[in-house]
């Protein structure tokens, strides 16, 4: 297999996409765990392999091929780890950074006995545990993926089921390597992967949901800003019927019926559900999204508003805190709010205040004011 075949181009290509996509996933949320995972795709893009090298002239001595084709798995597993970690806890818990710790060191030691040649150039015991932690991390952060980030529905869909199905061709690396007729069937599997994966990343990043662009109509009763009302009824004496404004974005848990009666044909609308994903009506757009994807959520309304949408409800909130925590709905309350109020916008929030504590309840009083 060399490199001027068009499935070296496709597996070389397919890396600097993924490397590209989760960059610049990165550089919009400023967030540690895509900051971990594009170096991790940076190491990828790189990855010591001689179908890249050779090419380019470069050769690498074999006793020191042995042990650099190693190293990538290793620096790779550890932070596809670290990055879902954060990606499902927005942080490392105790035990996480023992893990890591207990993983770096095995991987040292590996690496160690490569070096002494322990293993006397047996290839399928030298690559056993570095393709087997780098499958598994792979497969990991796949599944945090889906949980977290992606809808199990659309093109995105590809970017976790694409790493996934990488992982676990990389946990027969060390079996089918020298076995001459599935060498190229692998080679070939792993460009499809890795372009399934490239192609769902870049869906994900960069067209993460494709409102259509409405007139921005707000009636003159709703003024701009951010407002924190205790139930539904609140909501309708202050600001009238919100329902009939075409510009609407509603968070909601309320029940489809009720929302596909009240709602303008052209609003949109998240319902938040456990149950399924994906548009499930069309006027209004009923999109069905999981507790858990806040930060898919932050997107989608960020987008919207650019769209159009500007009077945001969120009755979902009771809801959000259960499965997410307070201070994760907390950040993301107020980056939807950001959002919306530099696009002269409109933020409703209906929290029953008895279903917080004294310290969550002032904290949301004071970001956003009642009447």
């Amino acid at each position: 297999m060399t490199f001027h075949d068009p499935i070296s181009y496709i597996n070389f290509f397919s890396r600097w996409v993924l490397f590209f996509a989760v960059f610049y996933k990165a550089y919009q949320t400023r967030e540690k765990s895509w900051t971990l995972l594009t170096a991790a795709f940076f190491i990828n893009a790189l990855d010591v392999e001689s179908y890249i090298f050779t090419p380019l002239g470069i050769e690498i001595a074999h006793d020191a091929y042995r042990i650099a084709s190693k190293i990538p798995n290793f620096f790779m597993a550890m932070l596809l780890i670290w990055g879902g970690l954060h990606l499902k806890y927005s942080t490392s818990k105790f035990k996480h950074v023992v893990a890591i710790s207990v993983i770096l060191v095995l991987s040292y030691v590996w690496l160690f006995l490569l070096a002494a040649n322990v293993f006397h150039d047996n290839f399928l015991i030298e690559s056993t545990f570095p393709s087997f932690l780098y499958g598994t991390a792979l497969i990991y952060f796949g599944m945090v993926l889906r949980e977290k980030e992606i809808s199990s529905r659309g093109i995105d869909s590809l970017f976790p089921v694409g790493l996934m199905l990488l992982g676990a061709l990389n946990l027969t690396y060390p079996f089918t390597r020298y076995l001459h007729w599935f060498t190229p069937v692998g080679f070939l599997l792993g460009a499809l992967f890795r372009i399934m994966a490239a192609v769902g990343a870049v869906k994900f990043v960069f067209i993460p949901f494709p409102p259509a662009r409405i007139p921005a109509v707000v009636r003159k009763n709703i003024p701009p800003g951010a407002f924190l009302c205790p139930s539904r009824e609140k909501v309708s004496e202050k600001f009238g019927a919100i329902e009939e404004i075409p510009s609407l974005l509603m968070v909601t848990r309320e029940s489809l019926d009720s929302i596909v009666e009240a709602v303008h044909p052209n609003a949109l609308v998240f319902w938040v559900t456990r149950v399924m994903e994906g548009q499930i009506h069309q006027s209004p757009e009923i999109y069905a999204i999981s507790p858990t994807k806040i930060d898919i959520l932050t997107d989608l309304i960020a987008k919207a508003v650019e769209s159009g949408y500007r009077v945001v409800y969120i009755d979902a909130v009771e809801y959000l805190i259960v499965e997410n925590g307070f201070e994760n709905v907390l950040k993301f309350l107020l980056n939807v709010k950001d959002h919306v109020l530099v696009a002269g916008g409109t933020l409703i929030l209906v929290v029953d205040p008895g279903t917080l504590d004294r310290t969550q309840r002032r904290i949301l009083e004071r970001e956003f004011p009642g009447e």
